[in-house]
């Protein structure tokens, strides 16, 4: 049994009987085992969970391979053990490559003995210091202009929005505010189903898309993207994330953008009242 708190171990395995045997064996070795079947569902399970060790299959059907799941851990959790399993000897001979990404390979079949082994060897050369985890308030504040800078590209790509023709720094002028609102909603939360608070930038955005040249859709197209962008920042840093808060983080961040959307686009329609109104001699 190992020491105090168990270590949170992944299997990814196609084979629903070896994975369940194996599986087994190592609960019985004392680690904390949580299985998938696919590299989907190991994606997931890596996207919403905390995981010393991995050890998958790198040959499975569908879109990936092990290594594909070797290199979300290694983004989620760059300290966790990553073990691959092949049925193919001659991958061995291959071995320094895949190496790059992995800590070892096991050749199938193997026993649960000698993977029980190499797991605990190759803990002993982790050093055992803490998970370092960061707010979304403090995620979001360190990468605000890598943030803006991905939701540029995403706007470059979209014919919609680039038929007004702006340079960078007007089509995101509004962004920096809104970044910052963000983050103070996250340091100071509402309680849920509370009215956001007023935001002047957001109704001076709004005003400015109007007289810029943009329509409604367009705004609102703007909008997805920037929450696009948002959660892939989130995304990236999961190996960060305090999950304990992580979803009310996440609603809270919708809710701001909605808000200022509706903020904007209320501006935006009364500066298209204020143009429609007949001139007066």
């Amino acid at each position: 049994m190992l020491e105090s708190t168990k270590t949170q171990l992944l299997l990814v395995d196609d084979d629903d009987e070896l994975r369940a045997a194996v599986g087994v064996m190592l609960e019985r070795s004392g680690f904390k085992v949580r299985a998938a079947s696919n590299v989907n569902d190991a994606l997931k399970l890596i996207g919403s969970d905390h995981f010393d060790v991995l050890v998958s299959d790198l040959h499975m059907p569908g879109q990936g391979d092990g290594l594909t799941v070797v290199s979300a851990m290694r983004h989620a959790n760059p300290r966790a053990i990553t073990i691959i399993l092949s049925a193919h000897p001659e991958m061995k001979a291959a071995a320094a490559a895949i190496l790059s990404q992995t800590d070892d390979i096991l050749v199938k079949p193997t026993t649960a003995g000698a993977l029980v082994a190499l797991i605990r060897d190759k803990m002993k050369a982790v050093p055992a210091t803490p998970r370092i985890t960061a707010s979304l308030a403090t995620i979001l504040e360190e990468e605000t202009l890598r943030t803006i800078s991905d939701w540029l590209v995403r706007v470059d790509n979209d014919r919609l929005v680039l038929s007004v023709d702006l340079d960078d720094s007007a089509r995101c002028a509004h962004l920096p505010q809104l970044f910052a609102d963000l983050v103070h909603r996250l340091r100071q939360p509402l309680p849920l189903g509370s009215r956001a608070l007023v935001s002047p930038a957001a109704v001076e955005h709004g005003s400015s898309r109007r007289r810029q040249g943009y329509t409604a859709a367009m705004m609102v197209e703007e909008s997805r993207m920037l929450q696009v962008s948002i959660f892939q920042t989130l995304q990236n840093n999961l190996h960060r994330v305090n999950f304990s808060l992580l979803l009310v983080g996440v609603m809270a961040i919708a809710d701001e953008v909605d808000s200022q959307l509706a903020q904007a686009m209320a501006a935006y329609v009364k500066e298209e009242e204020v143009d429609a109104r007949p001139l007066v001699a």
